[in-house]
């Protein structure tokens, strides 16, 4: 199986990966009928989810939502704060909310599931929350604030990222993608900096990685070595990661998308609320926009 990196638009070839669709809170209300059911209990479940939604969308990176997963684990274990007792501390929470054995056999059978109707014709990408992005959920479901979160517990945080994806690392998955609130504005170079684990760890396990940015974000060009595609509004690619043009506002607006520039491939999250026609005509023009 090749890595994302080598599926990716670069200097000497389009790529194979022009079109990467999040799109689970909509296929989710099309297929389940709500955006917050639960497609996770077991894989049987899941897969007949995914098979429907991958082939209705026709994406060009398969996307498995691991912190969903976790999410919906969680809830129906009673929740994070039940769990925690009196220990509140940010980092504390994120391991306790990664932790646990179940999820984890789940995630698991998910993939092997998937990876075998994929048949290795799409490449197949774990979709997290990154290490900050995850610290900051934990903290919340557990009632603390966001001020509580500093550089050196977004360290810790990605050790226990890291060490959750250790759980999958014998699979042949093509890369992940670190995914940060789409809010953050307080995101930093320095928090980046210390997601040194998980870059070590999937280096280790040549997985490709990729980031996506919160709206209006911009941060150095360096900070982005050891990331095979960075994702971000914006037409800037930053360093020599390869973009990803979140095109999500101007999909779910139906306003006119521009041609893709070298070493770029759109990035859409799907609005769950939109029309499935509108979608697939919207899709049509994007494919047709990165022919």
């Amino acid at each position: 199986m090749s890595t994302l990196a080598e599926m990716l638009p670069h200097s000497a070839s389009a790529g194979t990966v022009r079109l990467w669709l999040k799109s689970s809170a909509y296929t989710r209300r099309l297929l389940l009928g709500s955006e917050q059911a639960d497609p996770w209990e077991n894989a049987a479940g899941y897969l007949a989810y995914f098979v429907q939604a991958h082939g209705l969308l026709r994406p060009d990176v398969a996307v498995v939502e691991v912190g969903e997963l976790i999410d919906a684990w969680c809830a129906r274990d009673g929740g994070l704060a039940a769990r925690l007792g009196n220990r509140r501390r940010p980092a504390t929470a994120l391991r306790k909310l990664l932790e646990s054995e179940a999820p984890k056999a789940v995630l698991a059978e998910v993939v092997t599931a998937v990876l075998s109707h994929l048949r290795g014709q799409t490449p197949l990408v774990l979709s997290m929350p990154s290490p900050r992005a995850w610290l900051l959920h934990a903290n919340r479901l557990a009632g603390g604030t966001d001020d509580e979160i500093d550089a050196d517990t977004v360290e810790d945080a990605a050790m226990y990222v890291a060490d959750l994806i250790r759980s999958v690392s014998a699979f042949p998955v093509a890369g992940l993608l670190l995914e940060e609130q789409r809010d953050d504005q307080a995101l930093e170079a320095a928090h980046i900096e210390r997601y040194r684990s998980v870059l070590n760890v999937a280096g280790h396990y040549r997985w490709s990685l990729a980031l996506r940015l919160p709206s209006g974000v911009r941060l150095p060009p360096e900070v982005f070595d050891g990331f095979a595609a960075v994702i971000g509004d914006g037409n800037e690619r930053p360093g020599h990661s390869a973009f990803g043009r979140d095109d999500s506002a101007a999909f779910a607006m139906g306003t006119y998308v521009g041609p893709l520039a070298q070493e770029q491939f759109h990035f859409v999250e799907i609005n769950p609320q939109q029309q499935p026609e509108a979608v697939l005509e919207q899709l049509a023009h994007l494919r047709a926009c990165a022919a």
